[in-house]
Parts: structure tokens; sequence; C-alpha cells
């Protein structure tokens, strides 16, 4: 599918347009022809302005016009996801009209500097085509021939695609990786694909699937693969990204994700039709693999970025991890396993460390976890939300709030949350043989605090509480739970937080109040 950009809402190329707007009266110039068809077809129509209308525009050449309202925008708890949800939904019914080449026009909007780039990443999204889909059946490919953004002459059209592409681009790798089933994207495969997607690029990928490596340099990811590690294609892989920038490096990005490519429960395996969608498990690695494709296109300057995606499946049988079990972790502490269904800290724990260890002589150096780690997230913040929380260092440069602002900018939201000293009591060892607990054996639903425990397990585990602000040390670390945001099942996945924390690092001043 090509993006491309228009300054004419009557381009012969298109054969459609999406109009987003909560005004006709914002209609002006070039515009004035689709305010003049809205205003004559509300005169028979109350709904017009409260619900998606398709109407004929007589005055464009592809005469069919998708009028997708955002409804007002001044409400106090309004954001900038009202452009998103319009586009997507506007984009869908241009679909259901037969439009195959639409053109979005989003007239600037003064309360919202980025109304026109975030509408774009709404209608995207509504073009995607699961990577399944477009492998089995040929026909359905693609939903969109060409894409169009209208914009003014006073835009930077060039750029707004540049960006959006690359968003976008991310945003799909992630969905195809995280989306796709269990069998298209076991371990195997993910690296596979992921192999594939960074051929000739400035994206460096290597792999580990060494089981006796896992056993010494990872052996809490290793106990959580022993069971899957006995069928080759659900063998864990331990992929790592590379990104250099030009020039010297100013700032250096380490990101682990959470790759769970299926989460049985293990010895606790989940009951009660708990199993289905724990494919999407794998969305924490998937996101960072996305936002690797946004380095590989816009190529930021000044900046190392390495990336770990801890691909491995929580399988249930005779040689699978179970609680009570003590492991000694990379950093040394002892770990008992209180629930083989919190697997996600495990694989995530060591390879944590790792990236510690290479962060104490990295320049400008912070640290993220990425993972669907828990249900609790979704009860305490609700879905759509991804949750951030940082450790000392991290707090003391406002890590957190500064990710939270550039996600309100670009329509990928963040809550804040807390680590408390309560956090690292819950997983303090309760008897002489273990120095951490891993869990307890409650479902993260239920057990208080279940969101922000885990943040305090992975600092722990990994040896990142000697690295606080009372260290000689310090690093700054979050963690960042998208189980809320990561997006429904069934559905297709958001791509969350990859817009994100590509607006905080890469856009600079592109995304803007």
């Amino acid at each position: 599918m090509q993006v491309t950009s228009a300054s004419s809402c009557n381009d012969e190329r298109f054969d459609g347009v999406v109009l987003v707007t909560d005004s006709t009266e914002k209609l002006t110039g070039d515009l004035t022809v689709l305010k003049a068809a809205i205003d004559e077809y509300a005169k028979f129509d109350a709904a017009c302005g409260e619900e998606i209308v398709v109407l004929q525009c007589p005055k464009l050449i592809s005469q069919r016009l998708v009028f997708s309202p955002t409804g007002p925008l001044n409400w106090d708890y309004d954001d900038i996801r009202l452009f998103s949800d319009a586009a997507c939904a506007g984009v869908k019914r241009a679909l259901k009209a037969g439009v195959t080449k639409p053109l979005l026009v989003c007239p600037p909007d003064s309360l919202y500097a980025n109304a026109t780039m975030v509408a774009t990443l709404g209608a995207l999204h509504a073009t995607y085509v699961p990577l399944e889909v477009q492998e089995a059946l040929s026909t359905k490919s693609t939903k969109v021939d060409l894409f169009g953004i209208w914009t003014s002459p006073s835009d930077n059209s060039g750029r707004l695609i540049e960006v959006v592409s690359a968003l976008e681009a991310g945003r799909a790798l992630c969905r195809d990786i995280g989306g796709s089933d269990p069998e298209r994207m076991t371990p195997l495969r993910v690296y596979d694909y992921v192999n594939k997607m960074f051929i000739n690029s400035n994206v460096k990928v290597s792999v580990i699937t060494d089981p006796a490596v896992f056993e010494k340099e990872f052996p809490c990811l290793a106990a959580v693969n022993r069971c899957a590690n006995v069928v080759n294609r659900h063998r864990g892989h331990l992929i790592e990204l590379e990104y250099i920038g030009e020039g010297p490096t100013n700032t250096t990005l380490f990101l682990v994700g959470k790759g769970i490519t299926y989460d049985t429960g293990g010895a606790d395996i989940k009951a009660g039709g708990g199993m289905a969608g724990m494919h999407r498990d794998k969305c924490g690695a998937a996101a960072v693999a996305g936002f690797f494709k946004v380095l590989a296109e816009l190529k930021p300057k000044n900046m190392k970025v390495v990336g770990a995606m801890a691909m491995v499946r929580n399988s249930v049988g005779a040689d699978c991890y179970v609680a009570d079990e003590i492991i000694l972790s990379r950093a040394g502490k002892r770990i008992r396993v209180g629930n083989t269904d919190a697997e996600g800290r495990m694989v995530m724990a060591d390879v944590l460390c790792m990236m510690k260890e290479r962060a104490l002589t990295a320049v400008n150096p912070q640290l993220f976890t990425i993972a669907t780690l828990t249900g609790h997230a979704v009860r305490a913040m609700g879905p759509n939300y991804s949750i951030i929380l940082d450790n000392g260092p991290a707090r003391k440069t406002q890590t957190a709030q500064s990710v939270q602002k550039a996600g309100d900018h670009i329509g990928d939201p963040f809550e804040v949350s807390t680590i408390r000293r309560e956090d690292f009591e819950f997983h303090k060892g309760k008897s002489e043989y273990e120095d951490v607990l891993q869990a307890n054996n409650l479902p993260s639903s239920s057990t208080p605090r279940g969101h922000q425990a885990p943040a305090a397990f992975l600092i722990m585990a990994s040896g990142l509480d000697a690295h606080g602000r009372d260290s000689a040390k310090p690093l700054p670390y979050s963690h960042l739970d998208i189980a809320g945001s990561s997006g429904p099942f069934p559905g297709i996945p958001t791509g969350a937080p990859i817009a994100a924390l590509a607006g905080h690092y890469l856009l600079g001043q592109i995304v803007r109040a």
C-alpha cells in the first residue's frame, strides 16, 4: 500500500474522501465543497454530525464522501484519540462502501496540533490485514490500493508521510508477531520473520537457542523453557536486536520484551476457559521488534538501542517447572517459584540483568521491560491504557511523565503507577531457602498491587536494586505493562506502546502539545 499526500480533495487518484472533524466550520478553501454537501445533507438527517454518514457529493471527482465526526472536542476529559477513533471508523465504513483509494481529510485543529498524524494512524489501523490472511488468501492481502492524506500548503507533507509510514510499519510488524497464532509464530518462526524484516537494514539481528547457554546465562528463562525445549519448533529463542545511529551516541536504550508464544499457565494451568487468547502473551516482544522497525525507517542519529525478545512457550508436561523450585538467577538471587503462571517475569529477569550489566558502561542508559504481564493492569486502569512504573533513578528524570506526555500527544496513552516499599516486601523471601519469592499462588487480578509488585520482582531478581538512587552507579529503569493496551481479543493488536516511545525518543518537536 502506498501512502501519499494530496493538496486537493478533488484529486483524481482517489475514489472516496473520508472526512474527520468536529465541525464543518473548519472546512475552508478547497474543502468548502465538502462543507456544502454535508450542510445540505444535514437538513434531511438529524444524525449527521453525530454518526458516520455516506453521501454523494457530485462536485467531487469520486462523488463519494464519508463524514466521520469526532464530536465536540472541548470537554475537560477529551483527548486526541477522538481523531484516531473517528478516522478508523470512517475508513472501515468507506471500505464497506467500496472505496479502495481513500483520501483522509482532517482539517487543522487549534486544540490538537497532531490531529492529522493521529487521525492517519487510526485510519491506517483500519487498513491492516492480519499476516495469516495475507499469506493464505492472496485476494485479501490488502484492503486499499492507495491511501492519501490531505494536507494544507503550510504542512510539511513529506515529513508527515515519512513519520506515519514509519510508525505504521512498526505497528504492523508488532501486530504480525503479536496477533498471529502460536504455530505461525513459534519462537523459531518469530526469529525467521524478524530476521527477514531487517535484512539489508541498519538493525543487526542475532539469536541464542542453545539450552546449555540458557542454563548458564539465563537460568530463570531456562526453567520456563525446559518443558517446551523437547519440541524443536517450540524451543526458546532469545532474539537480540541492535541499532547504532550515525554520530556519537548520547542516549542508549535497552528494551526487554516478554515473548511468551503461548501461555498454558504451566503446572499452574489456566482453567475455566482462561487459555484462549494466550498467543497474545508475546506482544511485549512484538513491540520491541516494532520499535526497531521504526528505528530502521527513521534512522535517528546519536542513539544506540539494544533490544531483546525473550521468545519462550510456557508449556505443561512432564518436564515443566513447578511451584516451590528454587532457581539461582543470573544476578545470584535465589528465586523461589510461587506460581508457574507468572512466567513472564521469569523469562525477562535474567535478560534484564544482562542489559543492566551492559548499561553500566553505556552512555546515558535507560532500561525498559515491556510485557503483557498482569491481568491486574486491566483491572486497575481498564483496557486501552499502558502502565509505566519508574525506579528511583528514572523517577528522578521523570521518565514516566515524559513518556505519558508523548503518548497523550500521539494517541498512545499511559497511566503512571508507582513502585512502593510494600511491593519489595511482598517479593522478599519468606524463609532461609530463598532471597526472592517469584509470586503468590493467586492470579494477579486477585492480588493487591498485582501490577506494581512484579516490577519490584524484576528489580530484585535482576540485581537492579543495587543501582538505585543511593548507588554509585544509578541506572534508570521503567517497567511497561501493556496487558490493557495491547489490543482486544478477538481483534487486532494495537501496536502499543510503539508510538509513545517513538514520540518521546525519536520524534522530538513533531509530537507536541
